[in-house]
């Protein structure tokens, strides 16, 4: 046998492993691997950041949804009036059914799905942006979705849960005039009809311009009925301190609650009881009660389950180095919020959505993962989950901010598919509409009428060579993203002087502006698609101006060549 360095040897066994397509047993599985499985299809990560602690002092949210294979269309609903006695129909919405575009919208296709029940309308309902859930109203309330999950005995997926979540949002956003009104909308109206039937614990993060909430809402099982006289639903809400931030990464996040200091906490009658009567607490066991413990614990660290459950850690390294909070630390007794080192700003939080872990345990580039063009999507399927996840159907970031009118301080920014090769774009809650383009398509249909299908164009060119591709994507953001997040001030104050004059025109203004720039940001990921696939062809180098190419650019790294030759010499025969 031909003599090879021993890291030679290592690498072409992993290699081979993994070209040969070879897995473990499931008998031996590890701890971690059984970690990493469990949260394996958890997505959507929620970064909540209060006034103090923001730069400009919004208060701000985010929702990353990622699933690969759902809905990712968006709507404006206009705020309406209404007369005594009327009534709101109430539907099923799952966040993850889809229809084919040739059957119609989804959100027409929803009312197939009726709960069968119609609830007492409020006089006036507020306008608002949704996406899966609601994101943004006109009163500047703002929410951001993470599943959390709850205790098995909890599920209600019966008809007697009348509300899932898609629909608790959609009326705290009709009904909820500031944060903690939206927060009790949505708990009473759970308590009253019933929470569950398509989805279990849930956590919302529910901002206005002074303070952000975090709200968890979990069914109580089967067995429930409206007829019982009790809630149909459990809740709780905690405050996140102004200057500090938190994160909510499918995990549930709230601890020991103290019910006394209602300026940072709110929960259904049932709060503790329930977990009494199903057995989760002990009030005899001298233990205070801790929501997250009794309903929805989940065990580990970042560390042991190989970074499974790694992005509560990684925030927390992100935004409050200093702390120094260890990997290895239960996830349980991390905190729920800290005060950042550094105050964030709306780019920052951008910024953070797109983080991949690179320089830590579980950087997906570590070793040959990455392969010869570094792609963090290569070893997705087995990798720790990290935050900005290929599989995402669109991310939002929300500004809630004081001393400007709703309709100028309310600010949602969307950004569709995968955060590192998207691009975020504005919209304000004084829109009176959003881009056709948003409301279709979906992911078995191309479509060159919806927006999405841009952004997925252009990422699938960047697979082939990542590690150059994506420099032209970056510089495509900072065009379109960050030179239209430093012109935020300035549309500002133009709508602000129109609004003083007659506030339809600060709308009809902002309207414009916010779909000029949806179309322009559209055409030019159109564009980068078609450039990345000129530029990369047949990985050769073409420059368009001077109408050359060159081979062998982007060169194929030394170390790949490496490990090519050392996983052939374990497919030659021994030679003598």
């Amino acid at each position: 046998m031909k003599k090879t360095h021993l890291w030679t040897v290592g690498l072409a066994l992993v290699l081979a492993a993994s070209l040969a397509g070879h897995s473990a047993p499931a008998s031996g599985r590890t701890p971690a691997d059984e970690g990493l499985a469990a949260i394996a299809g958890d997505g959507c990560t929620v970064i909540i950041v209060g006034k103090d602690a923001s730069t400009d002092g919004s208060v701000i949210t985010t929702h990353t949804c990622d699933c690969g294979i759902c809905d990712w269309t968006f709507r404006r609903v206009p705020a309406a009036d209404h007369k005594p006695g009327s009534t709101r129909k109430i539907y099923h919405i799952s966040q993850y059914q889809t229809w084919p575009p040739s059957e119609g919208l989804r959100w027409d296709l929803i009312k197939r799905d009726y709960a069968g029940i119609d609830i007492p309308e409020v006089p006036h309902t507020y306008g608002y942006i949704h996406g899966s859930f609601g994101y943004m109203n006109d009163k500047q309330v703002a929410i951001g979705e993470s599943t959390i999950g709850c205790r098995e005995r909890m599920v209600n997926s019966t008809p007697a849960a009348r509300l899932d979540l898609t629909m608790l949002t959609l009326l705290g956003m009709e009904r909820g005039g500031t944060a903690r009104e939206a927060v009790q909308v949505m708990g009473s109206l759970a308590e009253k009809y019933g929470y569950g039937f398509h989805d279990d614990g849930e956590m919302l993060a529910v901002a206005d311009p002074k303070e952000v909430w975090i709200f968890e809402v979990m069914p109580v099982g089967p067995l429930w009925t409206p007829q019982s006289g009790k809630p149909g639903a459990v809740w709780c809400a905690q405050r996140v301190p102004d200057d500090e931030v938190a994160v909510c990464p499918n995990e549930s996040r709230i601890g020991e609650i103290d019910l006394a200091n209602k300026d940072f906490f709110m929960a259904s009658p049932n709060v503790i009881q329930l977990a009494v009567d199903m057995g989760f607490y002990d009030p005899k066991s001298g233990k205070p009660f801790n929501w997250k413990r009794a309903y929805s614990p989940t065990e580990g660290s970042a560390a042991s389950t190989n970074g499974g459950i790694q992005r509560l850690w990684r925030f927390f390294n992100l935004t409050a180095p200093s702390k120094d909070l260890k990997p290895e630390t239960p996830n349980m007794d991390l905190p729920f919020s800290v005060k950042p080192d550094k105050k964030l700003s709306v780019q920052d939080v951008m910024d953070m959505t797109r983080d991949r872990s690179y320089g830590t345990p579980w950087d997906p580039l570590k070793g040959i993962r990455g392969g010869p063009f570094k792609n963090p999507n290569y070893f997705n399927r087995r990798a720790p989950r990290v935050i900005d996840d290929g599989r995402a159907e669109y991310t939002t970031v929300t500004q809630s901010r004081a001393g400007l009118p709703d309709p100028i301080g309310g600010l949602v920014w969307i950004s569709f598919g995968s955060q590192d090769t998207a691009c975020y774009m504005p919209f304000y809650a004084g829109v009176t509409e959003i881009p056709k383009s948003f409301s279709v398509g979906d992911h078995w249909t191309f479509s060159r009428d919806a927006a999405r299908w841009a952004f997925d164009y252009t990422d699938f060119h960047v697979q082939v060579v990542y590690s150059e591709a994506i420099k032209d994507v970056q510089a495509a953001q900072a065009k379109y993203e960050r030179d239209v997040v430093a012109r935020i001030p300035e549309i500002d104050q133009q709508a602000l002087t129109l609004y003083k004059k007659k506030p339809a025109e600060a709308s009809k203004f902002l309207t414009g502006f916010c779909l000029n720039n949806a179309q322009t940001v559209v055409g030019a990921w159109w564009k980068l698609g078609d450039d990345l696939l000129v530029k990369y062809n047949r990985l050769y180098l073409y420059d368009t101006e001077k109408r050359t190419y060159e081979r062998g650019k982007p060169a194929v790294p030394e170390w790949w060549k490496k490990a090519v030759r050392a996983f052939d010499a374990l497919l030659e025969p021994d030679k003598k």
